[in-house]
């Protein structure tokens, strides 16, 4: 990767990655031990969320790895206190799953994140935060692209969890003066991806049923427009959000200015994998949740950020290019 800017200011920071043995966390984590950041992964390694010990191999010996679950209060009251900076990863991801067990994604998304701001608020005032948030809180797009102004109206128990969270950072940026930045996905891919299961998104599984050589079912035509970010950009996001003054209080869109259908998305794993495919109707409990198509306006950050640059701004890499680093790429670190 070539880097645009030196991210000096993240030597001998004491870092911790809430979620780091998974597919954003991890990324995360070796970007900063290669910066020189003094970096404390946190993470419950509950499989089905993507937790990986090889995600971290390569720094094993150069950071410091603790087995806890957010939402333990008193590990967290513990383990904010020395920390400069928190990204705050870990999460339930699934709107499907949010359905079926709301109670879960509540106590993950939602009251967790309410015990690490209670964490900081009694311990660490003075730590950061930025929160990894999801372009979901919105529901079905008004009008396109989807920028963040736009009214939220989640349609799934894992939107709703999200934006209640993003709200407490705001409070208690507002009230207590703990800084912090939300920062809303939308489909991100590449090295370190879950692949294993279905709680990660379509891409995720429709790779993994590439490579595995099985029909890729698409629900629906296949027509609904999506936008990706690589990896790498959104980490750029999380490192160009620390500290922001501008960013401390707000939630942020990320996104990319091409978009692809499901199809699009689809043909171009053909060009490589031998596989078949067919669209087909929504099951119930998918289309009452499906919130058709989304890409977003993530100019507002790129303004306040003041780094528009292709890396940092997520522009979209060449769609063939973007399946060759997926599935061919050795170092990717999929894991199937």
């Amino acid at each position: 990767m070539v880097e645009v800017y030196k991210w000096s200011d993240f030597a001998n920071r004491k870092v911790l990655i809430i979620g780091g043995m998974g597919f954003i966390g991890s990324n995360l984590a070796n970007r900063l031990v290669s910066l020189g950041a003094d970096v404390l992964i946190v993470d419950s390694m509950l499989p089905q969320y993507g937790a990986n010990l090889t995600n971290v191999e390569a720094i094993k010996e150069k950071c410091k790895i603790n087995f806890s679950d957010i939402r333990d209060r008193h590990s967290l009251n513990f383990l904010v206190k020395q920390a400069d900076v928190i990204y705050n990863v870990a999460g339930q991801t699934s709107h499907i799953e949010s359905m079926n067990d709301p109670f879960t994604d509540l106590e993950i998304n939602c009251r967790s994140q309410l015990s690490l701001l209670e964490s900081c608020r009694e311990y660490n005032r003075d730590v950061k935060v930025v929160f990894a948030s999801t372009r979901q809180l919105y529901g079905k797009p008004a009008y396109l692209p989807v920028d963040d102004r736009h009214p939220t109206e989640p349609v799934d128990v894992n939107g709703i969890n999200k934006l209640a969270a993003e709200k407490y950072y705001t409070v208690y940026q507002r009230a207590y003066g703990i800084r912090s930045v939300s920062l809303r996905l939308t489909n991100t891919y590449g090295p370190r991806q879950h692949l294993r299961g279905n709680s990660q998104g379509f891409a995720g599984i429709f790779i993994r049923r590439a490579i595995e050589g099985k029909k890729i079912r698409i629900f629906g035509d296949g027509n609904q427009l999506r936008d990706f970010n690589y990896i790498d950009d959104v980490v750029d996001a999380f490192l160009l959000a620390t500290d922001n003054e501008r960013l401390y209080g707000k939630a942020y869109n990320l996104g990319s200015k091409n978009r692809y259908s499901l199809l699009d998305f689809v043909k171009i794993l053909g060009q490589f994998c031998k596989f078949e495919y067919e669209t087909v109707p929504f099951p119930p409990e998918h289309e009452v949740i499906d919130i058709g198509d989304y890409y977003s306006d993530f100019s507002r950050f790129q303004t306040e950020t003041s780094k528009a640059s292709r890396k940092c701004c997520s522009w979209f890499w060449q769609y063939d290019f973007l399946i060759f680093r997926l599935v061919f790429n050795p170092v990717c670190g999929m894991i199937l």
